[in-house]
């Protein structure tokens, strides 16, 4: 059972889990920006072998100023999910959480020992999760991974490049909050700027630095967590490339794809903003097997422009 597996990246893992022979049954609240939990605690039941759970609401600065419908649906939901699963014998949970969990992080790259301080209450009922199925693991055996996932973008590619079976999954948010595709919403003119919030970072050109993850390398490693999981144990591993790159370089990527101009209103930092966030992946890569294939910035931004392309 896949939650939340008609968004952005539950679809791509979905397809990537049909493409390694996984019979997938999706739940989702269809045509809805939201993926509420309750849909799959009532339509669980013992013919599944395990969950990948990404149904949750996800706009921080909503959280912030509407915590209560976060702390419920994403933990109390959560909560409910497992209780289901512990019912019906259903003993795997690979659950889609988030690096915002480490708030401003003491070091970069961030390690998974690294102290988690969450700057809202989106990273907040997450980390609650995390913290819940460490307890579901050692008293009832569930065998868990989370997986925190830096900043995803670009576009899944499905069938073959060659024939005309080949579609694009890609990122749609509505409203949009993300870097990348609001970079394109004004390169292809349905935009008129974009605002660059805080140019005063101590950073090495003043704005903040993420770490960029193509979704299909994202989606690959779920395949790695449910091979790797063992009972009575619940693992954390961060997802990313390793790579910082800036705002500003994010955009001057984004101006070369496209060949177009993208023009930028700054504006002050926003509140709980880190000023640089990159993952250490290494757990990841030595424990999974894992090693992201597109880690060429580029690269993410022509796949998120060719999907853009597609659907407008």
């Amino acid at each position: 059972m896949v939650t939340g597996g008609a968004g952005y990246v539950g679809s791509v893992v979905t397809d990537v889990l049909r493409a390694a022979g996984h019979e997938v049954f999706i739940v989702d609240e269809a045509g809805s920006p939201r993926r509420r939990v309750q849909d799959a605690v009532e339509l669980l039941d013992p013919s599944f072998d395990a969950v990948l759970h990404f149904a949750a609401y996800i706009a921080a600065g909503e959280s912030v100023a509407k915590p209560e419908i976060y702390w419920d649906n994403n933990l109390v939901g959560s909560l409910r999910l497992l209780d289901a699963m512990r019912r019906h014998g259903v003993r795997r949970l690979v659950f889609s959480s988030t690096a915002n969990v480490y708030g401003d992080p003491d070091e970069v790259p961030i390690p998974e020992t690294a102290p988690a301080r969450p700057p809202n209450p989106y990273a907040g009922s997450k980390l609650a999760v995390d913290h819940a199925l460490d307890g579901e693991s050692a008293a009832y055996g569930l065998a868990a991974v989370s997986l925190r996932y830096f900043n995803v973008a670009g576009a899944h590619r499905t069938g073959s490049r060659r024939a005309a079976t080949e579609t694009l999954i890609g990122e749609r948010h509505d409203p949009e909050t993300h870097l990348i595709p609001i970079a394109l919403e004004v390169a292809a003119g349905h935009r008129p700027s974009l605002r660059l919030y805080g140019t005063d970072y101590p950073t090495f050109d003043g704005t903040c630095v993420r770490d960029y993850i193509h979704v299909t390398d994202l989606a690959e490693a779920h395949l790695g967590a449910l091979a790797a999981m063992e009972a009575g144990t619940h693992r954390v591993y961060n997802l990313g490339n390793g790579h910082g790159f800036s705002n500003r370089e994010v955009i001057d990527v984004v101006r070369a794809v496209t060949g177009r101009p993208v023009p930028v209103e700054v504006a002050p930092r926003r509140a709980g903003d880190p000023a640089e966030l990159v993952a250490s992946s290494e757990r990841a890569q030595t424990e999974l097997g894992w090693v992201p294939a597109k880690q060429d910035l580029a690269d993410i931004v022509r796949d998120a422009w060719d999907f853009y392309q597609h659907v407008h």
